[in-house]
C-alpha cells in the first residue's frame, strides 16, 4: 500500500503522521528493552505537547543477535489472536546491555544493536553489529508513521473509527546495491527490490503476484533479516514507493517485527527458524517417486493397478501412490469415504497393492471443506464444527464445492472429531496426507467458535492450524518422525509440519522456471522441504517438457508426478518411446539416481533442519554470500551444499548456468571446469548440468539402485571431489543415529579419507 503520492505529496484521501523525534527513553532495569515516546511534531515549546498524536516505539532484545521493534498508537487497542507460536522449542537465553555515550543510547542483544541518536528533535535508530562496523539499516526521518484513510481533518472525527482505516507503517533504509529475497512461495523475480507485495494467502496458481504461502520474512544480502509478526494481511512495498526504503504496513494500532542479524544467510535462517520452529523431519520412504492418480481424469481400482504395473514393468521405483479429489463421491468433497462405484473395497485394494510391492505407501487428497451433499455436512453443523457468519449462518459459498462449509479448527470438538475422520483413513492403509487448499478463507462477516480471534488474522493463520491438526494427527499414529504431509498453503511456522509443493503451474518451460523461483523464495524463509508438480499442472506436457520436469523434480528433496486433466505415467505422453532418451528411461534414471543419492540426500536433511535450512532448490547465495554474482542466479540451485544442478528449459536443450569459484566437476564423466564463470551447455534428455563443488565427499549407492531406504553402510561408493581440510560428511541413519563420520586427512603430498571402516 502506498501512502505517498512522490517525494512531496500525501496520497489522495490519506493522513499521514510521523514520528518527528525522540522525545524520551526509558530503559528496564534489566537491559533489555528501551521504550520510546515519539510526538509527530518537534517539541519545542510545552504547547507543542497538546492535541497531536504520539507513537511508541519498543525496542526489546529477544535473543542473541535478533531485537523486536514494536511501534504502537493508541495502547487501549485490542490485540487480538491468533498469534504466531513463537520459539516453539523454548526461549533462548539473551545476553542484553544498555550503553549510554554523547552520541546516543544503544541496546545490546548479542552481537545485534540498535542506537537511538542523542541528537535533539531528531528520529533517528540505527542497526548495526556490536562493534559498529556493520552497519545493517536504519530508521530514519519519517520512516515510522501513523494513517487515516479517508483523511481526517479534525482529531473529532476519530471519535468514531469505525469508517476509518487506521494503518501503521515502518520505512527501513535499504543501502546502495541491497537486495530483498524471501517473503514466501513467490514466482516474480527473486530480488523483491522494485516490487509491491501483499502477504495475503490466495489460491492464485504461479503465475501471478498472488501467492499460497505467504511468508512475512525477508532476509538482505547485508546480512540480516526481517520477521513481521503480523498474521494479518501485510503490506510492502520494497524500493517502490521510496526506492531506498523498505516499507512495511499493518492495518491497526501496532506493527511488530524483529530485525535478525546473521551475519551469513545461513545463520539468519537458523535465528529466524529459532524463533518460528525449525521444520519436521521427514521418513526416508518420503523422498521417493510418489505417483498420482491427476485431477479430473477417470481411475479406479482398474486403473491405479495398471499404473503401477505399468511403473515396474519399466523398472521405475514408485515409493508412493497418491489418490486425488476424485477417490471422493462427486459433491462430496472432503467427507473421508471412498467412492464405493470405484473403489468398492479399499482397504483390502491398498493392503492387497503394499504386499504386491507395487508401492510402499499411499496418500490421500483432503481439504479443510464439507460440501452440503454429504452428510457429514449435516453432523458437523449441527454440532458447530463450521465457520459462522455473524447473524449465526453457517458460512457457505459455492466456490470449489456447492454449499461447502468450513472447518472451524479453533473448537477443540471439531478437531477432536475432523482427528477422528482422519484416523478411520489411516485404519484402511492410508499412510500421508495432501491437505491441499485453505487460502480462501473469509475475513469479512464471520465469527470463530473462538471469538477471542481476529478474522483479519485468521485468513492466513488458518494454514497454520489446518496443517497443525494433520500432521499431529500423523504422528500420534505412526510416530512422531513418521509424520508427511503434502501441503500447499502456509505461513510463519508452518516449516514446521513438512512438506509444501508449489501449487498449480502450467506445463510449459516458462511455469517451470516459475515454479523454481517460487521454491528458491520459499526455501530463504525457513522452509527444508519443497516439491513440484512434474510435467506441470495445468494443460497436458509434450515429452519435452515433460522429461524436463522429471529431471528437475526428481532432484527436489520430494518428487511427485501430478497433473489436472491428463494423467502423468510416461509411456502415455510419448506413446511409450523405449529408446533411452524416452519419457519412460529418463524417469526411470532420475528416479534410480535419486535412490542413488539417498545417504548423501537424507544426511543433509538431517543437518539441514537443525539450521532451518532447505535441502533442494538451496539458493545459490544461501552457499556462497560473498559471491555477487550467486544472489542473482534464479535458474539454478544448490541440493545441500555440494550439488549444483541447472534444469533446462529450452527445446533445444541448451542451458547457461553460474559456477562460483572452485573446481567443480561433472557428475556424469568426472570433466572439471574451474569457477568462477558461465558455463554454456547442450544436453540431450537424460542429462541436465549436475556438478559436484570442490571438498566434496559423496556416499553413493551402486548404480541402478531401486530403493530409496536401504542399509546406507553397504554397497556404497565414497568419492571425494579435490578434498581438503574442510572435508567432511557425517552419514546418518533414518533414526539419526550417526553410522559414520567420513573426513579428508592429508598424509605427505596425498589425500587420504578416514573414518570409512563402517561402511562395507
Amino acid at each position: 500500500m502506498k501512502f505517498r503520492d512522490g517525494m512531496w505529496l500525501v496520497a489522495e484521501g490519506k493522513r499521514l503522521e510521523y514520528a518527528e523525534e525522540v522525545y524520551s527513553i526509558n530503559e528496564t532495569e534489566d537491559g533489555k528493552k528501551l521504550t520510546l515516546l515519539c510526538p509527530t511534531m518537534q517539541i519545542r515549546s510545552r504547547g507543542d505537547t497538546l492535541n497531536r498524536p504520539t507513537l511508541t516505539v519498543e525496542l526489546e532484545a529477544a535473543m542473541d543477535d535478533v531485537l523486536s521493534v514494536q511501534i504502537t498508537h493508541w495502547h487501549g487497542a485490542l490485540n487480538k489472536g491468533p498469534h504466531f507460536d513463537l520459539f516453539p522449542s523454548g526461549r533462548p537465553t539473551v545476553n542484553a546491555n544498555i550503553q549510554k555515550t554523547e552520541k546516543g543510547t544503544t541496546l545490546s542483544a548479542g552481537n545485534l544493536s540498535a542506537t537511538v541518536s542523542s541528537t535533539p528533535h531528531t528520529f533517528d535508530i540505527r542497526f548495526h553489529n556490536k562493534t559498529n562496523t556493520h552497519k545493517l539499516t536504519s530508521l530514519q526521518n519519517r520512516s515510522v508513521g501513523l494513517s487515516y484513510s479517508p483523511a481526517t481533518s479534525s482529531p473529532m472525527q476519530t471519535s468514531d473509527m469505525r469508517n476509518i482505516n487506521h494503518h501503521i507503517l515502518t520505512q527501513s533504509t535499504l543501502s546502495v546495491g541491497e537486495q530483498i529475497y524471501g517473503l514466501g512461495e513467490r514466482f516474480g523475480a527473486l530480488n523483491k527490490v522494485g516490487q509491491a507485495i501483499s502477504l495475503w494467502n490466495a489460491d492464485g496458481g504461479t503465475s501471478s503476484e498472488q501467492a499460497y504461502k505467504n511468508i512475512p520474512f525477508w532476509m538482505s544480502n547485508r546480512g540480516y533479516g526481517v520477521f513481521i509478526d503480523a498474521p494479518e494481511r501485510v503490506e510492502l512495498e520494497v524500493g517502490s514507493e521510496r526506492c531506498c526504503r523498505v516499507q512495511t504496513s499493518v492495518e491497526g494500532q501496532r506493527l511488530k517485527w524483529y530485525i535478525i542479524y546473521g551475519p551469513s544467510p545461513k545463520e539468519i535462517l537458523d535465528k529466524y527458524t529459532t524463533l518460528t520452529g525449525k521444520p519436521g523431519k521427514v521418513p526416508s520412504w518420503s523422498f521417493g517417486l510418489w505417483l498420482s492418480t491427476s485431477f479430473t481424469t477417470e481411475y479406479d481400482d482398474a486403473t491405479v493397478l495398471s499404473f503401477l504395473e505399468g511403473m515396474r514393468a519399466r523398472s521405475i521405483p514408485l515409493e508412493v501412490f497418491h489418490y486425488d479429489c476424485f477417490w471422493l463421491r462427486a459433491f462430496h468433497w472432503c467427507d473421508f469415504i471412498f467412492s464405493p462405484a470405484h473403489f468398492p473395497d479399499p482397504a483390502s485394494s491398498i493392503s492387497k497393492l503394499k504386499a504386491s510391492g507395487l508401492m510402499n505407501k499411499v496418500c490421500v487428497w483432503i481439504n479443510p471443506y464439507l460440501g452440503q451433499a454429504s452428510p457429514v455436512f449435516k453432523e458437523a453443523a449441527e454440532k458447530g464444527y463450521l465457520l459462522k457468519r455473524k447473524n449465526g449462518d453457517i458460512f457457505q459459498w459455492d466456490l470449489w464445492q456447492s454449499g461447502m462449509g468450513i472447518v472451524d479448527f479453533t473448537n477443540p470438538a471439531a478437531v477432536e472429531w475432523y482427528v477422528g475422520c482422519l484416523n478411520k483413513l489411516f485404519d484402511i492403509g492410508v499412510d500421508s496426507i495432501k491437505t491441499d487448499f485453505g487460502e480462501r478463507i473469509p475475513s469479512k462477516d464471520v465469527v470463530w467458535f473462538d471469538s477471542s480471534l481476529d478474522p483479519e488474522k485468521m485468513h492466513n493463520y488458518y494454514a497454520f492450524i489446518y496443517n497443525k491438526v494433520v500432521y499431529e494427527a500423523l504422528q500420534k499414529r505412526f510416530g512422531k518422525d513418521e509424520a508427511v504431509l503434502f501441503a500447499r498453503a502456509a505461513t510463519a511456522g508452518t516449516q514446521r509440519f513438512p512438506l509444501q509443493w508449489g501449487g498449480d503451474c502450467e506445463s510449459t518451460f516458462e511455469a517451470m522456471a516459475e515454479s523454481l523461483r517460487g521454491g528458491l523464495s520459499l526455501g530463504m524463509c525457513g522452509f527444508s522441504f519443497w516439491s513440484v508438480d512434474i510435467g506441470g499442472f495445468e494443460g497436458t506436457p509434450d515429452a519435452s517438457i515433460y522429461k524436463r520436469w522429471v529431471q528437475f523434480g526428481l532432484l527436489c528433496s520430494h518428487s511427485r508426478l501430478h497433473g489436472s486433466n491428463s494423467y502423468r505415467v510416461p509411456w502415455l505422453v510419448d506413446n511409450d518411446d523405449e529408446t533411452e532418451q524416452g519419457c519412460s528411461a529418463v524417469l526411470r534414471k532420475f528416479t534410480q539416481l535419486k535412490c542413488r543419492l539417498m545417504p548423501y540426500l537424507y544426511s543433509t536433511a538431517m543437518e539441514s533442519i537443525k539450521h532451518g535450512l532447505p535441502v533442494s532448490v538451496r539458493a545459490m547465495a544461501i552457499e556462497f554470500p560473498e559471491d555477487k554474482t550467486a544472489w542473482l542466479c534464479d535458474q539454478q540451485f544448490m541440493l545441500g551444499e555440494s550439488l549444483l544442478v541447472a534444469p533446462v528449459f529450452d527445446e533445444s536443450g541448451g542451458v547457461e548456468f553460474y559456477l562460483p569459484a572452485g573446481k567443480w566437476t561433472s557428475f556424469w564423466n568426472d570433466e572439471v571446469v574451474e569457477g568462477p564463470k558461465w558455463v554454456k551447455e547442450t544436453h540431450k534428455f537424460d542429462t541436465l548440468p549436475l556438478y559436484v563443488r570442490e571438498g566434496s565427499i559423496l556416499i553413493l549407492g551402486k548404480e541402478g539402485e531401486m530403493r530409496t531406504t536401504w542399509d546406507w553402510t553397504k554397497d556404497v561408493e565414497v568419492k571425494t571431489f579435490f578434498p581438503n581440510e574442510k572435508s567432511s560428511f557425517k552419514l546418518v541413519d533414518p533414526d539419526n543415529k550417526n553410522l559414520a563420520t567420513i573426513t579428508a586427512v592429508k598424509e605427505g603430498d596425498e589425500w587420504k579419507v578416514k573414518g570409512t571402516d563402517a561402511l562395507a
